[in-house]
């Protein structure tokens, strides 16, 4: 075939030959195809986009430990522990107070009054001495036998020499607030071993939910507790007592064994002489010495006036890992009705008489299980 012939050849031609010989010619629709190309990929990703966020929950769920992370919050805790979580801001205190078993263990001491013995301020010269238990070998060395005196020597107020009349009400309460500390920082301890445990037992959960009521907790707030159980600087409660009672000398805290002038409108007290007829307010009186220490490191843990005051001891416990009694002692200003002078009268007296040297002493255990808990 020459080539003008070929040149003549057009696609119709080509079409009409291959129509004879047998072959079907249709012309090929590219839009139709194209559309359906189009539609099918949209459906596609739709798919994908849909099922993506679902697959990804889904493993989240499978592959995620069951961890409590309960050192910084008490939300993952409480939604295992309760199935519910709490909405509220980190290392913030909820101001509300269950007061119904507050003082519980405070007043219910297994004992009468008649069972305490009032011992003698010669007769606890004697027994410190045997003891060999002074405040002097105490600020060396910061060691502290676990001596429980009941109540004051009523010959306290007798004793003409202001430095010993101190020094033996320091070397009475001591040993009771470094041992109400020391049942602090245990209870302490075993909340937050709790805490980080996966699952806990249901002697655990029983021990938490006893422990909520002591602090006035409501709503089972983790936070709230943190930061209600922490230990009071022995400097602060010395001060505190010696302010309070003239350093064991009021009527208060020898006819009542109260050392922090709490008071009281419902339960029994003592009348403060010279009250006005209207006014209904008692000092709170206690079976011994120990139990009016409980009930004013409870009173600074829970009350709403010492709310600053907790905060900023549990930053002081965070940061510094140890606590500032001549900071701390600043927001206490509502303790007494004086306010701003108050704090600046507790300042003085722990400083007059260095009663920082007792912040880092310790009591000695009274058993090897105790021993093995601090």
């Amino acid at each position: 075939m020459s080539v003008e012939k070929l040149k003549k050849i057009n696609i119709n031609t080509i079409k009409k030959i291959l129509q004879l010989r047998g072959y079907k010619v249709s012309k090929k629709n590219n839009n139709f195809v194209s559309l359906y190309y189009t539609i099918f990929a949209s459906i596609f990703l739709i798919l994908i986009f849909y099922t993506i966020p679902f697959i990804v929950n889904t493993s989240s769920k499978l592959l995620q430990k069951n961890e409590i992370v309960l050192n910084t919050s008490n939300k993952n805790f409480n939604r295992v522990l309760e199935g519910k979580s709490i909405e509220k801001k980190e290392n913030q205190e909820n101001d509300e107070v269950n007061y119904q078993e507050l003082f519980v263990d405070i007043f219910d001491f297994e004992l009468n009054e008649q069972d305490t013995v009032r011992l003698s301020a010669s007769t606890l010269y004697q027994l410190f001495k045997d003891e060999d238990y002074n405040l002097k070998d105490i600020r060396k060395n910061k060691i502290v036998k676990p001596i429980s005196i009941d109540v004051l020597p009523s010959e306290i107020k007798s004793i003409e020499n202001t430095k010993k009349r101190k020094e033996l009400f320091i070397q009475i309460v001591l040993p009771l607030i470094l041992e109400e500390n020391k049942k602090i920082k245990i209870e302490r301890k075993t909340l937050f071993s709790i805490l980080n445990k996966n699952s806990n037992s249901e002697e655990e959960r029983n021990w938490l939910k006893s422990k909520f009521k002591q602090y006035g907790v409501v709503n089972r707030d983790l936070t709230t507790l943190k930061i209600r159980m922490d230990e009071i600087p022995v400097s602060l409660a010395i001060a505190q007592a010696a302010k309070e009672t003239g350093w064991g000398t009021s009527r208060f805290a020898q006819q009542g064994n109260a050392l922090f002038g709490q008071w009281t409108y419902d339960g029994e007290g003592i009348k403060p002489a010279g009250s006005d007829a209207g006014e209904t307010h008692k000092v709170m009186r206690f079976k011994i010495l120990k139990a009016s220490v409980r009930a004013y490191q409870r009173n600074l843990n829970t009350h709403k006036s010492y709310k600053k005051f907790r905060k900023v001891r549990a930053i002081q416990r965070d940061v510094y890992g140890s606590l500032n009694s001549l900071e701390l002692a600043n927001y206490l200003d509502k303790y007494a009705e004086t306010g701003a002078e108050y704090t600046k009268i507790l300042k003085k007296i722990i400083e007059q008489n260095n009663l920082i040297d007792f912040d880092d002493a310790k009591i000695l255990p009274s058993s090897q299980r105790e021993k093995s808990l601090i």
